[in-house]
């Protein structure tokens, strides 16, 4: 005769709270997840949902912290709110939130004082503890602040004193932040700027913004330290990454520790620059295993305030530039590192790019700036160049190939020293290396190499005046017309 067995089936115990059932695990973790729905959202893309997002992060932040979910299968129409301490915004997949195409919702300047350079939509000051994530989307709904559409961008639409377009995520002063996952896109303004932050990690996102908005940075750390950027894809129309140091948050001091790594870019700008802002200092800094496509400046450091740059890192990149108009910064240089004082201006923000009381601008140093196993295709070559030499001193190059060619109808032979107290555009030949003033200048195991379509001004490869100490080791290649033009062009005798 068999005997039966009993089996007690063993649940977890859950509880029941905000009309949630938590497990009891979770629970004694502290992690309780705030639905937005729960506390007014209406998702249908039409009502603006801002209080009801604030309400649901301010519960969340006042219970000690936790989830604050937005759900899959809606579209969150909202002004500006902020975000709390101790809180993971977790987007679900088929989920957006989309700013509001209103601009008189915004009036928070994304610059303090100076009202002329955006607002902000997402924001937070003080943070600690904050993650954004999810499989879902950020949408700052850019298109709706543009003017009419031109041939490659977009009118800028006058304002009086606030320039209503909002930046879609500022945090200032925040520490142990994290991004991921996320898909970010449509940005009026600069996409993600983070101002005076401690101990940040941007990983796996894909920021996506129009081509033609101006001023739509991709990701700006201002006066920010200890940064890890990995594994992003990029398409912003103005700079991609930008380090810089505003003047309208001096308080926070340098900017130092940054880490950015296995990124996709693309920009009719800058796809990685340093400056233009730069009233501190920018020091260690390491950009690695990195694709920049179709974009019109690949590596930047621009700098034109009183502030320096020193030891920065760029390796195993692969770089694509190409012309666009002069209403973006560059001219399709792959590689430029420049130190100029900042023009003396009548533009709306002239006022903070100067030091207080102050008509005119100083420059800083930029030196220790290494470049190996960079891979440049262009419509131009590298451009280095300093107010005096003293200004740039310290470049080297190791294992860069340089092949230029011509492959869009602009004009070139120019290269952009815009924002500076002399000559903005500049024409002189396209040479591989041009260097005018600058000293310690290495290249070794490089060279440069010219494509089937080349135009009159193409021309050698190394051109440099008022160089002093400059290196070659084991440099290759030809002038683009060797019958006509030498490899190298130098003013020293």
């Amino acid at each position: 005769m068999m005997k039966h067995i009993g089996y007690t089936l063993l649940l977890p115990i859950v509880w029941l709270f905000n009309n949630q059932i938590i497990p009891e695990g979770l629970l004694n973790k502290g992690f309780v997840s705030y639905n937005i729905k729960d506390y007014g959202a209406i998702g249908d893309g039409k009502n603006d949902d801002a209080i009801a997002i604030q309400k649901t992060i301010d519960a969340c932040n006042a219970a000690g912290g936790g989830r604050v979910i937005v759900p899959s299968g809606y579209v969150f129409l909202s002004g500006p709110f902020d975000l709390k301490s101790n809180i993971e915004f977790y987007i679900e997949a088929n989920a957006t939130v989309k700013a509001n195409p209103l601009e008189t919702v915004y009036t928070k300047s994304a610059f303090r004082e100076n009202k002329g350079e955006g607002t902000i939509w997402i924001g937070g000051e003080n943070l600690q503890n904050v993650t954004i994530c999810g499989s879902g989307v950020l949408d700052g709904n850019g298109i709706s602040f543009m003017g009419a559409e031109l041939e490659d961008s977009y009118e800028l639409k006058p304002f009086n004193i606030i320039d209503p377009r909002p930046h879609l995520l500022t945090i200032v002063g925040g520490k142990n932040i994290r991004i991921r996952d996320l898909t970010i896109r449509n940005s009026a303004y600069w996409t993600v700027h983070l101002i005076g932050c401690d101990d940040v990690a941007i990983s796996d996102i894909t920021l996506l913004n129009n081509l033609k908005v101006r001023n739509s940075d991709g990701i700006d750390l201002d006066h920010s330290k200890n940064i890890r950027i990995t594994n992003c894809y990029i398409e912003s129309g103005d700079d991609c990454i930008c380090i810089k140091n505003r003047r309208e948050y001096e308080e926070f001091g340098v900017c130092e520790n940054i880490a950015i790594s296995n990124c996709t870019m693309r920009s009719r700008s800058c796809a990685i620059k340093i400056g233009s802002e730069n009233m501190d200092s920018i020091r260690h800094v390491i950009f690695n295993n990195c694709i920049i496509k179709k974009s019109n400046r690949g590596v930047g450091i621009q700098n034109r305030d009183e502030g320096t740059v020193s030891d920065v890192i760029f390796s195993n990149i692969l770089i694509e530039s190409q012309l666009y108009s002069d209403v973006w910064w560059g001219k399709a240089e792959p590689i430029y590192v420049t130190a100029y004082r900042r023009a003396k201006t009548n533009h709306k923000d002239g006022n903070w790019r100067f030091p207080k009381g102050a008509m005119e601008g100083k420059v800083g140093t930029v030196s220790n700036v290494y470049f190996s196993n960079i891979k440049c295709i262009s419509e131009n070559g590298v451009y280095i160049s300093g107010e005096t030499k003293d200004k740039v001193s310290g470049i080297y190059f190791d294992e860069v190939e340089i092949r230029i060619n011509k492959i869009t109808a602009i004009e070139g032979g120019v290269y952009d020293r815009r924002p500076c107290n002399m000559e903005g555009l500049v024409k002189e030949n396209t040479s591989g290396f041009y260097i005018d003033h600058a000293e310690k200048i290495n290249i070794r195991n490089s060279s440069v190499s010219w494509g089937d379509k080349k135009a009159a001004y193409f021309a050698h490869v190394l051109e440099s005046k008022e160089v002093f100490l400059l290196k070659i080791n084991n440099l290759e290649g030809q002038s683009a017309f060797p019958a006509k033009l030498p490899a190298v062009k130098s003013d020293k005798k």
